[in-house]
């Protein structure tokens, strides 16, 4: 039986610094040990991917690759591969609290590749054997981006034809005539996979261990679409025939188009499930337990129409249920993984969650029906499942609270016996996390800070002004460690 724990859930780029984003320097080492004064056992973020428009983590151009943007500046500087001038110039720290991506796009850039120029010669051994080592997936993800450069960044499904086939004459010999723009795609991915082995190697020596993020779906202008288009619902052109999404639910009447090709579960199977195999051994590289978004997905999932306004007409087909993770478990052995099992859930699902043995998930936010029982009421939560007060999709606690229904709220306020005055709102929802049978809960930073609406991290299908939200500097102290330490203790999670 796992024994009782809890965590913290902060996105990589929601730590604080001096450089537009969080990344992988400084002030991550100080949130780690933040984390351990506060007693906290697991350190929850959101996908590492590299992240293309619209800003989302779940909508990366890799399944593989790492996103530069959490490249540690100070490295490259100490490297004399830039200047502290250089990297004044470009002011990525305008704003302190929020991810400024634009600015973050063009000026981070800029500074890797004059950090490439200078350092490609004195690195070049230690990048072609980084290449060789990782060829796999850094290839075709080398590849992609060049190629995408050469065509002004547009969508793969748009570049010249001869292109558009991962396994063409033409595409082949870009590696070699484009060498230069290759191998920087190379030397981002050498410094974001030393930088992050050596946050993990310091993370798991404090007693932590990191949830990464997984997401079910890839993205339509990624390496992996490009590269692996048979095992994808595409017409002749590679274009999308349907999509994902969710039908309408908790938090949108007409439901998330999400615009995600979905799979051709029947083309994957054929091709023994290496696809999905690979992804996953190579988070398990990255992570020491793995969230994988959506789970219900693979019991049947939501496909809509290609072209559709929004995801009402779309129709539940069936997914690859067990028989993909029978094949996991073959390759890779029992892995620690969580299913996120949320939104519309069915006999099917739950049978499916019981058979992998994976803890599902449940959020506080949901819990509150006034008449009626919940799963989510944490009397009712099995010791095989994680408690969140919310995830990145949920607002805030204290915006919660500030906008849920009367009925809901005051039932809420009696159940936990929520004390404003003395204890916090927030406090009390995260105690009522904190004393749950599940063998694990996690808070968003903001919860424990108490923030509002405007530190909501993602507001399910909307574009524009997510994933900006950054904790500040000053709120990681040791007054809060201590507070939540003497929470974590008193429920017995350390």
């Amino acid at each position: 039986m796992k024994k009782r724990k809890s965590g913290i859930l902060l996105s990589v780029s929601s730590l604080p610094g001096e450089y537009g984003v969080g990344d992988f320097g400084k002030e991550a080492y100080r949130f780690v040990d933040f984390l351990n004064e506060a007693r906290q056992k697991y350190w929850q973020i959101l996908p590492l991917g590299v992240t293309s428009y619209g800003d989302s983590p779940y909508q990366c151009l890799s399944s593989f690759a790492g996103n530069p943007y959490f490249i540690d500046l100070d490295e490259l500087m100490q490297r004399g591969y830039i200047s502290r001038e250089e990297v004044s110039v470009e002011n990525l720290d305008a704003e302190e609290d929020k991810v400024d991506y634009g600015k973050l796009y063009n000026g981070k850039y800029r500074l890797l590749r004059k950090a490439y120029k200078m350092g490609k010669h004195e690195l070049w051994s230690e990048l072609r054997l980084f290449y060789g080592e990782n060829k796999d997936w850094l290839r075709e993800f080398a590849l992609f981006m060049t190629i995408k450069e050469l065509h002004n960044g547009r969508a793969w499904q748009l570049w010249d034809q001869e292109y558009r086939d991962f396994h063409s004459q033409e595409t082949s010999e870009i590696e070699k005539i484009e060498e230069e723009k290759f191998f920087f795609w190379v030397f981002t991915q050498y410094f974001f996979t030393r930088q992050w082995t050596r946050l993990k190697d310091y993370t798991n020596g404090k007693g932590i261990k990191i949830i990464g993020d997984l997401p079910i779906y890839v993205s339509a202008d990624s390496a992996d679409l490009w590269a692996n288009p048979s095992l994808f619902k595409l017409d002749k052109n590679f274009e999308p025939i349907t999509v994902a999404g969710v039908p309408p639910d908790y938090f949108t009447a007409t439901g998330q188009l999400w615009g995600n090709p979905v799979y051709d579960w029947e083309a994957v199977e054929k091709n023994d499930y290496r696809f999905w195999i690979r992804r996953i051994e190579h988070s398990f590289r990255l992570y020491d337990t793995l969230r994988i978004d959506h789970f219900r997905g693979f019991e049947s999932f939501w496909e809509v129409p290609a072209g559709s306004i929004d995801a009402v007409n779309g129709k539940w087909v069936k997914g690859p249920g067990m028989k993909l993770f029978n094949k996991i478990r073959e390759a890779l052995g029992s892995l620690d993984i969580i299913a996120e099992d949320l939104g519309f859930q069915t006999e099917q699902v739950e049978e499916l969650i019981r058979e992998t043995g994976f803890p599902g998930m449940k959020i506080l936010q949901f819990a509150f029906d006034p008449v009626g029982d919940s799963d989510y009421l944490p009397h009712n939560h099995e010791r095989n499942s994680v408690v969140y007060t919310g995830t990145h999709d949920n607002k805030t606690v204290r915006d919660w609270i500030d906008t849920a229904p009367k009925k809901e709220k005051e039932f809420a306020i009696e159940y936990l016996k929520l004390e404003d005055e003395t204890e916090g709102y927030n406090w009390g929802l995260i105690r009522g996390a904190w004393c749950s049978g599940a063998y694990l809960s996690v808070a968003q930073m903001q919860d424990f800070l108490d923030l509002g609406l405007e530190s909501r991290m993602n507001i399910p299908a909307t574009l524009g002004n997510n994933w900006t939200w950054r904790v500040k500097k000053s709120d990681i102290n040791s007054t809060l460690a201590k507070r939540i330490a003497k929470l974590t203790r008193t429920y017995r999670r350390d």
